[in-house]
This record gives structure tokens, C-alpha cells and sequence, in this order.
């Protein structure tokens, strides 16, 4: 089964779909959300993915008053979250950039109200992040829309994805493998478990979304069968930030795009047969004919 998200269909035999990640690597400027929409779109990404938040709602009770160092000073947590959070202005000139640009864009609501908020803004597709897979008010908030649904499953257990997946629904779901470290350790990628949630979930696309350095793991995760790949993109991971570090450059990313293009124009058909570069070594070589 395959999920189509704008011009683009998801799923076994189409081409990986990639979203680069910006989250909050914009630090609450519009200019550098756009230079990073553009390093998307050069890479050749056909996505892109933001964070949207109602800070006095999706900020956890006890975080709400640690006091965070930040570039615009010291500052508790909950101002910090106002400092970076876009509005409705700033996602408008956001939409119609990557618009003009070619390249999806929608975001990880963190509370219904910003499911309400991206829905006015008409997004093709709505993302769970991993934090929010227990939230049973977002997960219906979200199903009620009925846009495609990305859900990723880090930091849950088995169960937990049974029960988001049984809210959600599974005719325009696709399911990420993740694990929330920031950045991953290789022993904790885990890829087998892009084979069980095919398993368990038969005809749900299933995808990986990457929070580890370099790029070997997430094109494992393609060569075994993920379907969609996400990942955090910076402009330079030395930019101030929690996501920073765990992001991928913008020769990174491109680099990523280019291996994930090629690892699927090798993947072929699983048909043996004799490929026409094969022909003349075979004339040549073989001495004893079939």
C-alpha cells in the first residue's frame, strides 16, 4: 500500500521519500528557515518539517521555570519556547516559499491547538514525533483531519505503537522507526525493527527517521527497506541548539539524498536475468555454453 503526501506516493517500488527535519534548528529566524528549505530543495529532498508548538500547553509542568542559558541570555524554559516558536505570519511566508520552492512542508503539532493552527494553514500531511505517540486527544485531533499521518516510534514500547496505530488507523499512516537518542549511538539503532513493523503492520509504508551522525545507518535503513527517511538538517552543527549536533550538514544531506537515489536504482527488481553489460564478458568467458 502506498500513501500519497502532495505530488508524491510513499510506499514499496516508489522512490524513498526524504524530509529533511528543521524542527528548531531555525532558532526563531525566518531567514534561516528558509536558507534551510533551500538546502532541502538542493539536495533533492521532497520534503520538509518543522515543530509546532502552543508553548504554555506543550511545555512539560516542571520544565516550565528551569532557567536556560540561551543566545538571547539566561531565560526559563517556557520564554525560550516563546522565543522559537514561529507564528502565524512566519509560517505563512514559510508556506509559500516552499511552495514557490517545490517542496512539501508541514510540522510535528505538539498539542491540539497547533493541530487546528497547521489545519488552517491547509499542510499536506501532519507528523507525530516520538514524544507525542501516548498523546490519545493529539493522535484524534490528528485522525479527525484526515490528512496521511507520519508517526514515529522512538521512546515506545510495542504497545504503545499498537494503541497510536489503532487510533490513528492505518489508511494514510506511515510509521517511522526512530530511536530518541540525541545524537544515537550505532548499537542503538536497531534496523531489524523496520522488518517487524512490516510484520506487524502489513501494507503500512514503514520509514526511518535518523538522529545519529554520518549518514551509513540511514542508508542501511533504505537498503533494508524503509521506505521514507528523515533527518535533522542545520546549516552548521556548531549553530547554538539541542537538535544541532544530531543534524546533518548541507553536503551531508546532499550526500545522504545522492546514496539513497542510488541504493534505489540498485535495489532492481529481484528477477535474475542476463543484464546487456553482461553480454560480452559472458561471449568471452565462458567455455562451456548453456
Amino acid at each position: 500500500m502506498s500513501v500519497r503526501i502532495g505530488t508524491s506516493l510513499i510506499g514499496p517500488g516508489q522512490p524513498v521519500y526524504v524530509i529533511g527535519e528543521i524542527g528548531l534548528n531555525h532558532n526563531g529566524d525566518v531567514e534561516i528557515a528558509k536558507r534551510l528549505i533551500d538546502v532541502a530543495v538542493e539536495s533533492g529532498a521532497q520534503a520538509v518539517k518543522f515543530q509546532k508548538r502552543t508553548p504554555e500547553i506543550a511545555t512539560p509542568e516542571h520544565m516550565r521555570d528551569v532557567e536556560r542559558e540561551t543566545p538571547w541570555g539566561t531565560m526559563t524554559y517556557l520564554d525560550y519556547r516563546y522565543r522559537v516558536e514561529f507564528g502565524e505570519a512566519e509560517y505563512l511566508e514559510i508556506a509559500s516559499y516552499a511552495m514557490r520552492a517545490g517542496v512539501d512542508w508541514f510540522a510535528s503539532p505538539w498539542d491540539v491547538p497547533s493541530v487546528e493552527f497547521l489545519e488552517r494553514l491547509d499542510v499536506v500531511a501532519h507528523k507525530v514525533a516520538s514524544a507525542s505517540l501516548t498523546d490519545l486527544d493529539l493522535l484524534d485531533a490528528l485522525a479527525a483531519t484526515g490528512k496521511p499521518i507520519i508517526l514515529s516510534t522512538g521512546m515506545s514500547t510495542i504497545e504503545e505503537i499498537d494503541r497510536a496505530v489503532d487510533r490513528l488507523g492505518t489508511d494514510r499512516l506511515v510509521l517511522m522507526h526512530a530511536t530518541s537518542s540525541y545524537p544515537m549511538p550505532v548499537e542503538e539503532a536497531n534496523l531489524r525493527m523496520i522488518d517487524t513493523l512490516h510484520r506487524r503492520y502489513p501494507g503500512v509504508p514503514i520509514g526511518y527517521s535518523g538522529h545519529e551522525r554520518g549518514l551509513q545507518i540511514s542508508l542501511a535503513a533504505v537498503a533494508l527497506g524503509a521506505v521514507a527517511v528523515e533527518r535533522h538538517i542545520t546549516l552548521d552543527r556548531a549553530m547554538w541548539g539541542s537538535d544541532q549536533a544530531a543534524s546533518l550538514e548541507p553536503q551531508g544531506f546532499e550526500h545522504l539524498v545522492r546514496d539513497i537515489r542510488i541504493i534505489g536504482d540498485a535495489m532492481g527488481d529481484g528477477v535474475k536475468r542476463v543484464f546487456p553489460g553482461e553480454e560480452a564478458p559472458r561471449a568471452k568467458l565462458r567455455r562451456v555454453p548453456a
